[in-house]
Order: structure tokens, then C-alpha cells, then sequence
């Protein structure tokens, strides 16, 4: 669109330019018309002074022949006539008659010559003027259907002009309207990004929250492995402990952690400690859920090679309950089932002594 718009505005300046160029040389041959014009009036002004003048010459010099005609005629000479002669006065008189007819006829041919040299001379420059001044009115004929011609085609390009004109406002009111969308769009996109970004801040925030939950839990589980550490070594450091199994999934209650309080530690710690198996007791110092870190396990590791002992149902993925210590070991073998069964196996300490 703007390509067509430049190319329409250098055509309408280059037609600018042939108009006013046209108008400069119709004012120029205008004023060549009108001196031509000018010179025309000049040249009959002295066509008709001219004719005058051979008018007033002729009167003049037809004035002068009836003058000599009529001195001629009223002449009279007086000659003294010697008696003894005889004069022919008739031949004398027509004889001087006939020398001033030629004298008039030469002058008035003279006259007639020069003004009629005169005369042609006039016509001549009065054609040739003619021809200039019909040559001038052509071209001034052609210069006006010319001009005739540009305004036609500057009307043309007006009319152009303003179709353009318009189809640039129409234009310029849809790219208005399209940019009015797009910003409205981007408006609502900033609108849904700073949303999202309010989500995002809030689900990092929970998750922060959640890191921080996490973080207490392994602290507080850490604690409780502290805790069992130093029960398991206070259990260690006893002679017997009695440990109650309440159905093949359930927890340990009495002995273990909380043997002072009358407590323990039910369900296997926190989810059944770190293995969420089936009924893991706390035995010195392991954790819930089937022994500690495995899942479906009976097996209770005691630290420092002090003996210890299993209570479960399942072991090691055989459904036998296995117990390994330092000095000694004790098995119950249930085969995962629901009965409440008792083991209690005496230990002896012995250092040095790696248990599993």
C-alpha cells in the first residue's frame, strides 16, 4: 500500500511539474501572441496610414495635372510678329501642350511605380505577418487542447488522489482497531502471566513449605533413631525384655522405647518406620514395619554386636523370622501369621562382636 501511495504522489508531483511547466510556456507564447498581436495592429496602422498617404499623393498630384492642365490651357503668349514673316502659333502651342503631357505622364508613372512598389511591399509584409499570426492562433489552438488535455488528467489524478487518501484512512482506522486487539490481547496476557506467576509463587511457597515440613520430619525422625540408639543401649545393658506381638501386621506395645513409661512405639514408627511392612516390632533399638528398612521382614539389627531378638511374621521374603545379633540370636518363625506369639530369648554381650 505505501509503495502505490509513493508511486501516485511522484506521478501527481511530475504532473505538477508538466502543468506548470504548460502554464509557463502558454503565459510565454501568450505573450508572444500578443506581441504578434500587437505588431498585426501596428502593421494595418500603417497599411491604413500608408493607404492614406498614396490616397492624399494621388489627390495631390491629380491637383498638380489639373493645374498644369489649366495653366496650359489659360496661357497666353505674347509674341511680337514682324509683319515681314508669317509664325504657325497653332504648332507652337501644340507643340509646348505635348511637352508638358509628357512631363505629366512621366510623373505620374514615377509616382504610380513608386507607390505601387510600395504598396506590394506592404501586402507582402502584411502576408507574411498574416502567415505568422495564423501559425500563432494554430498553436494556440493546440496549446489549449493541451492544457484542455492536463486538466482533464489532473482531475484524474485528484480524483485518485482522494481514492488513496481514503483507502489510507481506512486503512490506518483497521491497523488502529488491529492494534487496539493486539494491545487488549497483550493486556490479558499480562493479565494471565502475572496470574501464573501469582500461582507459581504460591505453589513454590508451598513447596518451600513443604521442604520445610520434610526437613522437621527428617530432623524429628532423626531425633527418634537418636532416641532408639540410646534405648537399644539401655536394653542392651539389661538382663531380660519381654515383647508382646498383637497379630502378624500389627505394632509392639510395652518393652523397647517407653519401657520406663509404660509406652512403645506402635504400628512400626512413622509408616511402619522406612519398609511399611507387616507388624514390625521394636526390639532394642530397629525400627517398625518388618525390621527396620525392608519391607515384609522380621529382622531386627542391634548394634555393636549385641544380641537381639525378632518378633514378626514373614522374614526374609522365605515367611521365616530371622533374629541375628553379636552374642546370640533368637528366631520366631510365624510364617506371617495372625497369632500372638511370644519369643524371649536370652542374650549374652559379647565385644567386638559384629551383628547383622
Amino acid at each position: 500500500m505505501q509503495q502505490y501511495v509513493e508511486e501516485y504522489k511522484h506521478k501527481y508531483e511530475d504532473e505538477i511539474n508538466k502543468r506548470t511547466a504548460a502554464e509557463n510556456e502558454f503565459v510565454l507564447l501568450k505573450k508572444d501572441v500578443d506581441n504578434a498581436y500587437i505588431v498585426k495592429v501596428e502593421l494595418e496602422t500603417r497599411v491604413n496610414g500608408l493607404t492614406d498617404e498614396i490616397n492624399f499623393l494621388r489627390y495631390v498630384f491629380e491637383q498638380e495635372i489639373a493645374q498644369l492642365q489649366t495653366i496650359s490651357n489659360d496661357l497666353s503668349v505674347v509674341v511680337s510678329i514682324d509683319n515681314n514673316r508669317h509664325l504657325n502659333l497653332d504648332g507652337i502651342v501644340e507643340e509646348v501642350r505635348k511637352q508638358y503631357e509628357e512631363i505629366a505622364q512621366r510623373s505620374r508613372a514615377e509616382a504610380e511605380a513608386w507607390y505601387q512598389s510600395k504598396y506590394e511591399e506592404l501586402q507582402s509584409t502584411a502576408g507574411r505577418h498574416g502567415d505568422n499570426l495564423r501559425n500563432t492562433k494554430i498553436e494556440i489552438q493546440e496549446l489549449t487542447r493541451c492544457i484542455q488535455r492536463l486538466r482533464a488528467e489532473i482531475e484524474n489524478v485528484k480524483k485518485q488522489i482522494a481514492q488513496l487518501q481514503s483507502a489510507i484512512a481506512e486503512a490506518e482506522e483497521k491497523g488502529e482497531l488491529a492494534l487496539k486487539d493486539a494491545r487488549t490481547k497483550l493486556n490479558e496476557l499480562e493479565h494471565a502471566l502475572q496470574k501464573d506467576k501469582g500461582d507459581l509463587a504460591h505453589l513454590l511457597k508451598e513447596y518451600q513449605d513443604l521442604l520445610n515440613v520434610k526437613l522437621a520430619l527428617d530432623i524429628e525422625i532423626a531425633m527418634y533413631r537418636k532416641l532408639l540408639e540410646g534405648e537399644e543401649c539401655r536394653i542392651a545393658r539389661g538382663d531380660h525384655v519381654n515383647v508382646s506381638v498383637i497379630g502378624g501386621g500389627g505394632g509392639a506395645i510395652g518393652g523397647g522405647f517407653g519401657g520406663g513409661s509404660g509406652g512403645g512405639i506402635c504400628g512400626g514408627g512413622y509408616g511402619g518406620g522406612y519398609g511399611g511392612g507387616s507388624g514390625g516390632v521394636i526390639c532394642g533399638g530397629g525400627f517398625g514395619g518388618g525390621g527396620g528398612f525392608s519391607g515384609g521382614s522380621g529382622v531386627v539389627v542391634c548394634g555393636g554386636g549385641y544380641g537381639g531378638r525378632a518378633v514378626g511374621g514373614g522374614g526374609f521374603s522365605s515367611g521365616s523370622g530371622r533374629g541375628y545379633g553379636g552374642g546370640g540370636s533368637g528366631i520366631c518363625s510365624s510364617g506371617g501369621s495372625s497369632v500372638v506369639r511370644r519369643c524371649a530369648t536370652s542374650f549374652s554381650t559379647k565385644s567386638g562382636s559384629g551383628g547383622y
